[in-house]
């Protein structure tokens, strides 16, 4: 079996897998209560809610379908640790963040005394506890200790830091990036289209330093989070959950260590870097919805801008003769500063 083919092969079964398992999902979630308020339409409709986990579950069988080709047919065993690796933290990191949307779900009084004591700052765990659930995450790649063990600093320029590289930096970086990711939401359609535009600039990036094996995993990622959208875009009919957040900044961080481009992630990262900041102004308990207008319109939920959403609102006003922002808007803004960012990444590596 030709190569192009086995990859066309593990882009279709992707789109069509995560269309296919999210609409069944929007389904099952309806018939069970599982939904959310959406807090930008007035009338606070109730979607299917958690839906990310389809997705990334499309994306773990289209990588071990990729696996199992190359295994069986390619008879090729290059780059299958690095697959494996990345498959393995997507699996957990999906698997944590579905964890805390049931838990979210399915809290009781008691629960959310206990809640109170552990962390704020979101549904389900919150706060410091939610971040020391996603060391594990780091797992599988300490313990291939993926990666260069050099650092750029500046003047200094590459740093040889050893052991520090898996065992701190590693961790670090996967536990702000899941956690990061998790920050920018809250939009029909956000955090897949942010997906969708951060993984074709790794795709950029991996074809330009010669990784097409990583091309053809962001491809995978691309292809899952487009049959994702069919229901996810705005208006939507199925929200992510922390599932989808937490497994996609985890893949960032992937790339970025197993891929040795962690200075082109890091400048595609800044917006939430950014939102992170915004957010700490608040003590992490503002919201990144607005208010909305009865012509559907959005305002923002006070003067102060405590998120990038907030910030995008704004511009939006000052720009439109209008002066009103509406959540399609909202979301173009976002994900068109996400490019600007990827570009800047291109251009300075």
């Amino acid at each position: 079996m030709d190569t192009l083919w086995i990859i066309i092969i593990c882009l279709v079964f992707s789109f069509f897998a995560s269309l296919f398992l999210t609409k069944r999902w929007i389904l099952i979630a309806k018939q069970r209560g599982i939904t959310g308020k959406d807090m930008n339409k007035r009338d606070k409709k109730k979607v299917a809610d958690f839906g990310g986990i389809m997705p990334v579950i499309t994306i773990v069988l289209a990588l071990f379908l990729y696996i199992f080709f190359k295994t069986f047919v390619l008879k090729s065993s290059t780059q299958l640790v690095d697959i494996l690796v990345i498959t393995v933290t997507i699996i957990l990191a999906g698997l944590i963040g579905f964890v805390n949307d049931i838990l979210s779900l399915s809290m009781t009084k008691d629960v959310e005394i206990v809640s109170e004591l552990i962390g704020k700052g979101g549904r389900g765990i919150g706060g410091w506890i939610r971040m020391l659930l996603t060391i594990p995450v780091a797992l599988p790649l300490i313990v291939i200790n993926a990666g260069h063990h050099f650092i750029t600093v500046p003047i200094l320029g590459h740093v040889w830091v050893g052991l520090a590289y898996p065992l701190v930096i590693v961790p670090i970086a996967i536990v702000g990036a899941t956690n990061g990711t998790n920050l920018l939401a809250g939009y029909n359609g956000l955090e897949s289209w942010l997906g969708v535009v951060i993984f074709f600039g790794f795709g950029v990036m991996s074809l330009i330093t010669g990784q097409l094996w990583l091309v053809l995993v962001a491809a995978i990622v691309i292809f899952a989070l487009l049959g994702f959208l069919v229901f996810n875009k705005y208006p939507s009919q199925v929200f992510p959950g922390d599932s989808l957040t937490f497994a996609l900044g985890s893949l960032v961080a992937c790339f970025a260590i197993v891929g040795n481009i962690e200075k082109f992630a890091l400048i595609l990262f800044i917006p939430f870097i950014i939102e992170g900041f915004l957010k700490w102004g608040s003590n992490f308990k503002a919201e990144n919805f607005g208010k909305p207008r009865k012509d559907g319109s959005l305002k923002r939920p006070s003067k102060k801008i405590f998120s990038l959403t907030h910030l995008a609102i704004w511009i939006i006003e000052k720009i439109k003769p209008s002066h009103k922002a509406y959540e399609k808007e909202v979301i173009l803004t976002i994900v068109f500063i996400e490019i600007i960012f990827i570009i800047l990444g291109l251009v300075f590596m």
